[in-house]
């Protein structure tokens, strides 16, 4: 085996597999450390990583870097000044998949900025979205959030916050899963400074028009009435609203938002009605054949 042969989902998969076959479903948060070792170790003994710690890394989250002349292996570092739990994991299972998909093509290594690590458009960076893609679906298996959350629910941030305890990752890392798979029409907005740094809408909203563009183009005001642009309205940093149409797009919402005072962001959750629309149900990834620990490593 190779790591081209696996896609960022089949190697989740797999690997989800054998995390169901040794401990059971309930089995979460995932370890991503103790996951890096064991599973390098049976896969690629001649290669495996070796190393999972925090480390001084100014300016970038993460790295998957080559261990030094004489040794063997690779080292996964997050950075050590990062505090909070749920963005060490995520960035941990970020690297992993970095060792898993990419090693080959940089042997050096790789180092990631945090903008790396958050932003999931396929658009932003090849590499990039692929870690993030594997870290998702390694970390939040799509039928297991499922049940927390089904596809047609409507969560509010304390629902998705659940989920990212659950989980172990970010309110943002859990609501963009939920946002890549719902069959709602919603949005996920992160602002600063009155500024939208970057958005994600589900298919079905994109399907109707309702998305913001981002990259490559200049600034974007978050609009002056939206309640991101009106904290001192927040109780707790926390808040919702009804907007009327021409607020955030040109039909009626409902915006539910949370201020970050440790990331200087705000986090807009933007709920729309859910016109009746034909749409072709997810499309799910072949399972591998093999279901059992042992016989999965040793393929």
């Amino acid at each position: 085996m190779t790591d081209e042969t696996l896609s960022p989902e089949r190697w989740a998969f797999k690997l989800t597999h054998i995390l169901n076959a040794v401990w059971g479903e309930d089995r979460f948060p995932v370890d991503v450390k103790a996951v890096a070792k064991e599973i390098s170790r049976q896969l690629f003994p001649d290669d495996p990583v070796s190393v999972v710690k925090g480390d001084s890394l100014p300016g970038f989250d993460g790295a998957l870097y080559k261990a030094p002349p004489g040794k063997k292996g690779w080292g996964i570092f997050f950075n050590s000044d990062i505090t909070s739990p749920g963005r060490i994991n995520f960035t941990l299972g970020h690297e992993l998949g970095h060792y898993l998909l990419h090693r080959l093509r940089y042997p050096d290594g790789i180092e990631c900025k945090q903008g790396d690590i958050i932003r999931w458009e396929s658009g932003y960076g090849q590499v990039e979205h692929q870690a993030n893609v594997f870290a998702a679906n390694l970390l939040m298996p799509l039928d297991d959030f499922r049940r927390k959350i089904g596809d047609l629910d409507k969560p509010d941030l304390d629902d998705l916050g659940e989920c990212a305890s659950r989980y172990e990752v970010s309110l943002i890392a859990a609501a963009l899963r939920w946002v890549h798979y719902t069959r709602r029409r919603a949005c996920l907005v992160l602002s600063r400074d009155d500024f939208v740094l970057w958005a994600r809408s589900s298919d079905r909203a994109f399907r109707t028009g309702l998305y913001i563009k981002t990259a490559g183009r200049p600034p974007v005001s978050v609009p002056p009435s939206a309640l991101a642009c009106r904290q001192h309205e927040l109780v707790g940093g926390r808040g919702s609203t009804r907007h009327a149409p021409g607020v955030w797009f040109s039909e009626e919402c409902e915006e539910l938002v949370l201020y970050s005072d440790q990331y200087d962001f705000t986090i807009s959750l933007l709920h729309l009605s859910n016109v009746a629309e034909s749409f072709e149900p997810d499309e799910e990834v072949e399972e591998d054949v093999s279901d059992r620990y042992a016989k999965l490593l040793n393929r």
